[in-house]
């Protein structure tokens, strides 16, 4: 019976039998070893449902079983054949193969390689240094749909801002007129009025014709509700003021490029929102979306992204240090001799990070703990990135202790020196 602590393995009955996959777009190699390293077995399956009950009917014929499964070894995290592997009680560790191509040295320094050969150091890996190595986290079935829609959302938003960035590369080459009427205002070219006006007057001389009326019904048509006269007087004098111009069938081919751009940014606008939507949803479902709420700063959006991340295995990080080092908050240290080093990590969970940077950003204005302590660390000599790190990195142990300890954040406790010190 395996028991897990902290991240770290013990057992009653000792695991004799590990497992790797080498895994691939349309084949997979299998390995089963024994704990002196013997090979036992070794097949490939195709990536489809026969092959993944072969793999199990391969398992089984070595002892597996639902009480004591066998552990795995692959290079990836996701899959079909990953979501076949974590039924039941089975855990499966996903490797990075930059740390595989490492232990492949061990057994070899011919710098040979194959598929088959691969698998059998996946294996070993758990022979040896199971312990050092951390098996994927048991999060609920909610949790595993908040991960992906979390992802996608981000991916999406991600998306749009680089289409945008491509009209507004583009409206900078012949369309001036559009940058000064709609980049100063938030949600810039993302806009909805933005993108309606645009559709409708896709160059310069065509914006110079709008009038009045067709301005009011291209700003009611993207869902604008007031303002009308302001907003329309506003860019009818914006469009007819004097610009630098491109030749006229020059513009009309940037006004066909534009319209070709408009409706990719459209389309990742709806994406945006219609998986916001969707994330938002399926965040209110879940039981942790209290606590994570009542941090300030954090918002339904913000929240899945850090739930999606940190998952809700309880089990997952023994210790608010391991949570703080898997999101790249926590620094590290380097020394040899007498140097020693103490810098910000580079291998970290970069979704996480950019959710905190985010998150920490927010919450200077929604808690005045947070910016008092913010202001410290500028104070202390620490730049805006590296601030903002020290701050996530204190919330992420509140956070911690919250979900462990099921109570939401306290402002009063968890900021309390500084708040008693200014009163």
């Amino acid at each position: 019976m395996l028991v897990t602590c902290t991240n770290e393995w013990t057992s009653e009955d000792s695991l004799t039998v590990f497992c790797g996959i080498d895994w691939a777009e349309r084949h997979h190699d299998i390995a089963i070893v024994d704990d002196t390293g013997t090979l036992l077995a070794k097949a490939r399956i195709t990536d489809d449902a026969a092959g993944y009950n072969k793999l199990l009917d391969l398992l089984a014929e070595h002892s597996d079983s639902p009480d004591s499964p066998i552990p795995v070894a692959i290079e990836t995290s996701h899959g079909l054949l990953v979501a076949a592997l974590r039924t039941g009680k089975r855990k499966v560790f996903a490797i990075n193969p930059l740390a595989a191509s490492r232990y492949r040295d061990r057994h070899g320094v011919s710098r040979k390689k194959s598929d088959p050969g691969d698998a059998l150091v996946l294996a070993n890996i758990l022979r040896t240094d199971m312990h050092a190595h951390r098996p994927l986290p048991d999060d609920s079935e909610l949790a595993q749909a908040i991960t992906v829609l979390a992802r996608a959302q981000q991916d999406a938003v991600w998306n749009r801002q680089q289409v945008a960035n491509q009209v507004r590369s583009l409206l900078r080459e012949y369309y001036p007129a559009a940058l000064h009427a709609f980049q100063g205002k938030e949600g810039g070219l993302t806009r909805p009025d933005a993108r309606v006006v645009l559709t409708l007057a896709p160059t310069p001389a065509k914006a110079a014709k709008l009038t009045l009326a067709q301005l009011r019904d291209a700003l009611k048509r993207s869902g604008r509700t007031r303002a009308f006269d302001t907003e329309t007087e506003r860019l009818q004098a914006i469009f007819r003021s004097e610009y630098a111009h491109q030749l006229p069938a020059v513009e009309e081919a940037f006004g066909h490029q534009l319209l070709a751009l408009l409706k990719q940014l459209d389309a990742a606008c709806q994406a945006a929102d219609d998986l916001a939507e969707a994330v938002a949803t399926a965040f209110h479902q879940h039981a942790d979306n209290k606590i994570l709420l009542s941090f300030p700063g954090l918002g339904p959006l913000l929240g899945a992204r850090v739930l999606a991340e940190i998952g809700d295995d309880r089990s997952r990080f023994g210790d608010a240090r391991a949570l703080k080092a898997y999101a790249g908050s926590a620094p590290i240290t380097r020394a040899s001799g007498k140097k020693r080093f103490v810098g910000r990590r580079f291998v970290k969970n970069n979704r996480l990070i950019n959710a905190g940077f985010l998150w920490t950003f927010a919450a200077l204005q929604a808690s005045p703990g947070a910016n008092a302590h913010y202001r410290r660390r500028r104070e202390h000599g620490d730049w805006h990135a590296a601030a903002q790190r020290h701050l996530l990195n204190r919330f992420l142990g509140q956070l911690h202790h919250c979900l462990q300890t099921r109570q939401q954040f306290d402002e009063q406790r968890a900021f309390a020196p500084p708040l008693q010190a200014s009163a």
